[in-house]
């Protein structure tokens, strides 16, 4: 088994969230979701698997997964390809729902234990695409808000590529902010083309 194998197996059987999860509204079990392969060529950073995420095993088999690829403009094929994409969140685990039945953000615990582990493991992937706030801020640094993060983009391309979340709770956020689809979707999907081919 290689180093990147045996990672992977770790973060499987990971059950530090346990209590923490039992404790939510859903009072679930942990069940890490873990997409990547060492040689792959882009990285989406996401926040956390949502409900379904949890109960499929695959990471964006959502709404927002269909609204993200329609942004990378890239099929299911390819993104479920992990030597293509690798699919790292802030938290494996679906961290639950708070009393309002909203998700809960990620438990910081998760990127504190995994994520220096897992981005050396990938080595030099050529593009990070960053989806929402959490992402944003674990790998950027600053607390700049999701619009203002988004809106610099340019500052941080071709190499990296902060969005929004994709979720459809978005679409008030999206038709405000017309210039994302105008300006920052073509950019981006013309270097996931470039990194591909």
């Amino acid at each position: 088994m290689s180093a990147a194998e045996h990672l992977v197996t770790e973060i499987r059987t990971c059950r530090i969230c346990a209590p923490r999860f039992a404790a939510t509204q859903t009072a679930h079990a942990p069940r890490p979701v873990v997409w990547f392969r060492p040689n792959a060529r882009i990285l989406v950073a996401g926040q956390a698997p949502g409900a379904r995420v949890h109960a499929s095993g695959h990471p964006f088999t959502d709404p927002s997964g269909d609204r993200l690829r329609d942004w990378l403009g890239v099929d299911e094929a390819r993104f479920y390809d992990r030597d293509l994409f690798a699919i790292i969140p802030m938290a494996f685990c679906f961290p639950g729902y708070d009393v309002r039945k909203a998700d809960l953000p990620p438990p910081v615990i998760c990127a504190q234990t995994w994520h220096a582990r897992v981005m050396a493991a990938l080595g030099q992937v050529e593009l990070v695409i960053l989806v929402g706030a959490h992402a944003h801020r674990w790998h950027l640094g600053g607390q700049s808000g999701v619009t203002e993060t988004v809106r610099n983009w340019q500052a941080h391309a071709p190499r990296v590529f902060p969005l929004p979340h994709p979720s459809w709770r978005n679409t008030a956020w999206l038709k405000k902010n017309l210039w994302f689809e105008a300006d920052v979707l073509p950019a981006l999907r013309n270097r996931v083309r470039e990194v591909l081919t």
